[in-house]
């Protein structure tokens, strides 16, 4: 029955009568064969299980209709919450661009009037300009106070700087003069936790204590973030872009990018971060550029208006929070493209381009980590790559492959568990455990302790002749006389062989640490973590294979290029290839991948080493799933989102899709002219549809149109408050020409300006890969089946999935959200 519900429960959109120059309806209906509608609904109740009452506006393009008879024409006038969508609902594309037309047309015909009609028309025009500028002016400053807020909150952990509280631990060594050069993140000014409390800087006793402290101020940013979360904005947990990507494809998510969103999710991205989670703040950086999109975007009335116009800006902002998480302003704009978008037109191409610019800017100016770049771990590498090395780099791409792979099934295995346990209705105590997991296991292995974008930093960079990190230990030649950026290759030191050790533990956490984090009721990103996964990995490649080109210099691999003395092998190359398979595997991104990746870096020189290693992650990935973990979070929600990458080869046609089945109960439909008010308002009382077709008679099932449930009710209730003489007897007439009526009857009342004309319609023998390509490509909420003309059943987006999922061997229940 819940099936048969959703299949109806999109359709109770108002209607536009996009053909008012019939004469009849018969010509009407001769023309009504290969009509589709796009006001499925079914995803109505996706979220919340709520009989739905109502997606609806209405478009009165000329849909008037003057008649003798004194009939109330509801639309003449509009009527409050027609034209709108309730919550978990999904749009009607086509009435959208539709309803823009008809505004862009009008405020066209009205320029020349005056100059007050033409100064509108201007301002029309450059909205959005102005919105996108306004998006990306607020992006790059919220994206420079969480960077700032952060970094300081995550020195907090261990230690205060005495001479000013809000400088972190390396603003506050800058003026020091005391600091040495081997010491430089030591100073006077800067105090640990231990040193305040116990007076010991050294010891057991002061390890003890920064022990404790740091799990301390772990435990409580956690703890706060995830009340705040929990008491006053629940849909700021997350990483958000799942959510985005079915908002972005037409589904309404109320609240998900309002104002108390965004500040909840500002603050607590910031106390996330800073408690030492495997997590990042990259991902929900788009969520909150989106909520600043959506929320300017009620500025302008082109745009609060009308949901598709809505969801171009929200394109847009998505490229501006990449161009801020990454400083990559073009990589957001192909991030956008590839990864979020649902429709992307050319205009949207440079609308995002402009958020980009304008975010990027905003953040340079801010200067957050003072080194004048964008992000914390830009490097440059001053040696080139040669072509043995691709074997290792597509190595990595394998293992990036295997690591993307393994994480979607076993975070989507614990989320399913979660769900399905009693540990899914304490959020506050799993996110507690989890970060005194974290911090417990982290704080002894100096690179799980360091923020994770530090460690990416450090091991992108390269070993250079003013680096001291254990990672660049090497033995030097004491016959070099002088300092140069390309040093040569050197055996590996003491405290290399001691990193790699403490690096494959810290690649081991996180790996498990990651895969339990990833969907707590906390902001959490996934961009940060599996890019820390691969550069790791790739760092201890990169050294080993450094290693195998010092002391096998004349094997014939490496005799061409690995002379003795040469600078041959750069470890931070195959750490930033790792970091960008790793990514690949989780996400399935490829171009905008690369792009970010090598806009990080500076150079071109690399982007055939990346693209190497990220087409080889993304088919290994594919090799055990084709799906992305932002697809696979949306499946598992169970939002209604039909993924245009996936195929759909089978060989079924509407007929085997649609409702009702054989066995179900005939469709809920409204004849055109026999109905009364009484009987319409009982069907919508004992029934949950979204919305009823409408056919001339119970005979001839001829279609007319498509009324939706909303739509009826606020007419029927506007009409009694608006007519006199409109009662629960009084005939409901949907056609053109009301039929004659005995003289006692009460007025009827005329409700054809509600009636969508034009539904979309396919025949019974139509392919259902077609109709599959159908409702992507137009967004269409449903589709009425026909029947030389008769009206057989109803197809929903919702019955597309259910219907995919059959046939992928999958059961439909567990991948639906009731």
């Amino acid at each position: 029955m819940e099936s048969e519900q959703l299949f109806h429960r999109g359709r109770y959109r108002n209607s536009y009568n996009s053909i008012t120059s019939a004469s009849s309806d018969e010509e009407l209906l001769d023309g009504a064969g290969v009509i589709m509608d796009f006001q499925t609904s079914e995803d109505d109740n996706l979220l919340d299980g709520d009989t739905a009452v109502g997606t609806h506006y209405t478009m009165t393009n000329g849909g008037s209709i003057n008649s003798s008879t004194h009939l109330l024409d509801l639309l003449d006038e509009p009527i409050p919450g027609v034209g709108t969508y309730d919550d978990f609902h999904t749009i009607d594309w086509v009435r959208e661009k539709c309803k823009d037309r008809e505004r862009h047309r009008r405020i066209n015909s009205k320029k020349k009037e005056s100059a007050w009609e033409m100064t509108k028309s201007l301002y029309d025009a450059w909205s959005g300009w102005l919105v996108v500028t306004l998006t990306g002016l607020a992006s790059g400053a919220l994206a420079g106070l969480i960077d700032i807020a952060a970094d300081w909150m995550t020195d907090l952990k261990e230690g205060i700087c005495l001479s000013a509280l809000w400088y972190n631990h390396e603003q506050c060594c800058w003026g020091s003069n005391e600091t040495t050069f081997e010491e430089r993140d030591k100073c006077p000014q800067w105090k640990t936790w231990a040193e305040l409390i116990i007076g010991q800087a050294e010891g057991p006793g002061s390890y003890i204590m920064n022990y404790i402290m740091y799990i301390f101020w772990a435990l409580s940013f956690a703890f706060l973030a995830v009340s705040l979360v929990k008491v006053f904005a629940p849909y700021a947990c997350g990483s958000g872009i799942p959510e985005i990507k079915t908002i972005l494809s037409g589904f309404i998510i109320r609240g998900y990018l309002g104002k108390w969103t965004l500040m909840i999710k500002t603050i607590t991205l910031v106390l996330a971060v800073a408690s030492g989670l495997s997590l990042g703040k990259e991902g929900p950086l788009v969520h909150v550029a989106c909520c600043c999109g959506n929320i300017f975007s009620y500025l302008f009335p082109k745009y609060s208006t009308n949901e598709a116009k809505k969801r171009e800006v929200l394109s847009a902002a998505s490229a501006a929070g990449v161009s801020v998480a990454f400083g990559a302003p073009i990589g957001g704009v192909l991030f956008s493209l590839e990864e979020v978008s649902y429709y992307f037109p050319l205009k949207t191409l440079w609308r995002s381009f402009f958020a980009a610019l304008v975010a990027a800017f905003v953040l340079r100016s801010i200067n957050p980590f003072g080194n004048s770049r964008l992000v914390l771990f830009y490097v440059e590498y001053h040696t080139p790559w040669y072509l043995f090395e691709l074997f290792p780099f597509i190595l990595l791409g394998v293992f990036g492959g295997l690591w993307g792979a393994f994480f979607i099934r076993a975070n989507i295995a614990w989320c399913r568990r979660r769900k399905s346990t009693k540990f899914g209705k304490y959020p506050v105590l799993e996110v507690i455990i989890v970060a005194a997991i974290t911090a417990v296991i982290a704080f002894p292995n100096p690179y799980t302790r360091l923020n994770t974008s530090e460690l990416i930093k450090e091991l992108f960079t390269d070993c250079g002749p003013l680096e001291s990190s254990s990672l660049c230990d090497y033995r030097n030649d004491m016959n070099a006389s002088k300092i140069v950026d390309d040093i040569p290759d050197r055996p590996a030191g003491s405290g290399v062989y001691a990193a790699i050790w403490q690096l494959c533990l810290a690649l081991i956490f996180k790996i498990i640490m990651t895969v339990f984090t990833f969907g707590i009721k906390v902001p959490s990103g996934l961009f940060i973590p599996s890019m820390a996964i691969g550069a790791i990995a790739g760092r201890i490649v990169g050294i080993a294979v450094e290693q195998l080109a010092y002391y096998h210099h004349d094997w014939f691999i490496f005799k061409e290029w690995c002379e003795v003395g040469a600078d041959c092998i750069t470890p931070g190359l195959y750490a930033m290839v790792g970091a960008a398979a790793c990514l690949g595997g989780v996400t399935r991104m490829t171009v905008s991948l690369v792009v970010i990746v090598f806009e990080l870096t500076g150079g071109l020189e690399y982007i055939v080493p990346l693209m190497a290693a990220v087409m080889t992650s993304k088919w290994v990935g594919d090799a055990f799933g084709r799906e992305g973990i932002y697809e696979a979070h949306i499946r598992l929600n169970g939002y209604p989102f039909l993924d245009a990458k996936e195929e759909f080869t089978h060989t079924t046609l509407a007929a085997d899709v649609m409702r009702p089945r054989r066995n179900d109960s005939p469709l809920a439909v409204l004849t055109q002219d026999n109905m009364t008010v009484d009987d319409i308002e009982t069907m919508i009382n004992e029934t949950s549809y979204n919305g009823f077709p409408v056919i001339m008679s119970k005979e001839s099932q001829r279609l007319v149109g498509f009324a939706l449930r909303r739509d009826l009710t606020i007419a029927i209730e506007s009409a009694r408050k608006k007519q006199e003489g409109v009662v629960g007897s009084s005939r409901v007439c949907f056609a053109q020409h009301t039929p004659s009526l005995p003289a006692e009857s009460p007025r009827p009342l005329k409700l054809r300006s509600i009636l969508d004309m034009s539904p979309f319609t396919v025949t019974d023998h139509t392919p259902m890969e077609i109709v599959v390509d159908i409702f992507r490509k137009l967004g269409l909420r449903q589709c009425l089946v026909t029947h030389n003309g008769r009206l057989l059943g109803i197809i929903t987006k919702k019955d597309i999935l259910r219907h995919m999922a059959q046939t992928a061997n999958q059961d439909p229940a567990s991948i639906m959200f009731d």
